[in-house]
């Protein structure tokens, strides 16, 4: 059995695999899990973080109010299913000296390092590029300095230092509606200064589900097979856009050398709640929660840019479909 590190999660959400399901991922039955009205200021409620905390659970919405502004909320849940989510949004303190104005920000992610939990966010700063905060008790958050220039979108840290440096993967993009995308890493010793910039992945013309764009989406899982890291990929069909997400092994103590990256989506947009919306067909994955006792993966996703959406998995499954489908076998 291949094993997740770190804690065990037994009050994980979950559900088992429907009978006959020939899937490696499959959807709660009771999706969308967060409406897009949970609050009654929003117009929706998409592309999210969840974390364990306490007893329970907390996260960073992407809440887009009725105004159109894409704002950030806190929220908590006994189960990871049902949730409260702030009606404010996150007012952050102490914010460095010219990052006091919040222009907008969305597709937060969070991770827990070290004493604290680190969120970063597509920031709104002349452009789309990344944000960077950490709060104790998702009450107060404190702003740091952006990572990078604009334009940046999909900032993801790993859950651990790695040779005593940060390591977020990004996605270089432009101020529009990107129509390109590659993964890329850095690092960064101090959480203000990053460098060391490698190139992950490039989308693939011979996989048309990821031919458009990639970019990052859960932080990354430590396995004993190496960091598993879930990412969307965009077809350029004849009808716009279409966000499916697959999967990706990268080394352990190098996670710039890709190990097996899978040809085949793990899940694309067939729901009637994926494919309709403010943005029709878009699976977008921002957190994935795991139990290292049962090798169980929840996976939390935005769906037509409306609504959220939770599906499941096991971690053997998941990296045996990697493998099976690897693309790196092909070239």
């Amino acid at each position: 059995m291949i094993q997740i590190a770190g804690k065990e999660l037994p009050n994980i959400p979950w559900e088992e695999k429907p009978q006959g399901c020939q899937n490696v991922l499959w959807r709660y039955s009771g999706n969308p899990v967060i409406p897009r009205d949970a609050i009654p200021t929003s117009n929706s409620i998409f592309n999210s973080a969840v974390v364990p905390f306490g007893d329970g659970f907390a996260g960073v919405f992407r809440c887009d109010n009725k105004a159109r502004q894409m704002r950030l909320n806190a929220g908590f849940s006994p189960d990871g299913i049902h949730w409260t989510i702030d009606h404010d949004t996150i007012k952050f303190k102490n914010s460095p000296e010219g990052l006091e104005h919040f222009d907008y920000g969305y597709d937060p992610r969070v991770c827990f390092i070290d004493d604290r939990y680190y969120i970063t966010w597509c920031n709104g700063y002349h452009g789309p590029t990344i944000g960077v905060a950490y709060t104790f008790d998702f009450k107060e958050f404190y702003q740091m300095e952006n990572a990078f220039l604009p334009y940046n979108r999909n900032g993801v840290m790993f859950p651990r230092k790695i040779g005593g440096e940060f390591v977020m993967l990004s996605r270089p993009s432009d101020t529009g509606h990107t129509a390109f995308g590659d993964i890329y890493l850095s690092r960064s010793r101090d959480l203000v200064y990053w460098g060391k910039h490698r190139h992950i992945i490039s989308p693939s013309e011979e996989y048309p589900w990821q031919s458009r764009k990639v970019g990052a989406g859960p932080i990354p899982i430590e396995t004993s097979e190496g960091w598993l890291v879930f990412y969307h990929g965009v077809l350029n069909s004849c009808n716009g856009f279409v966000y499916s997400f697959g999967a990706m092994l990268l080394d352990l103590e190098d996670p710039s050398k890709v190990l097996a990256r899978g040809g085949n989506y793990l899940l694309s947009p067939q729901t009637l709640y994926e494919c309709v919306g403010d943005v029709p067909n878009v699976a977008f994955p921002c957190a994935a929660l795991t139990d290292s006792a049962t090798g169980r993966i929840a996976i939390y996703y935005g769906c037509a840019d409306s609504v959220t959406g939770l599906a499941f998995g096991y971690v053997d499954e998941i990296i045996a479909e990697i493998r099976k489908n690897d693309m790196l076998k092909q070239i």
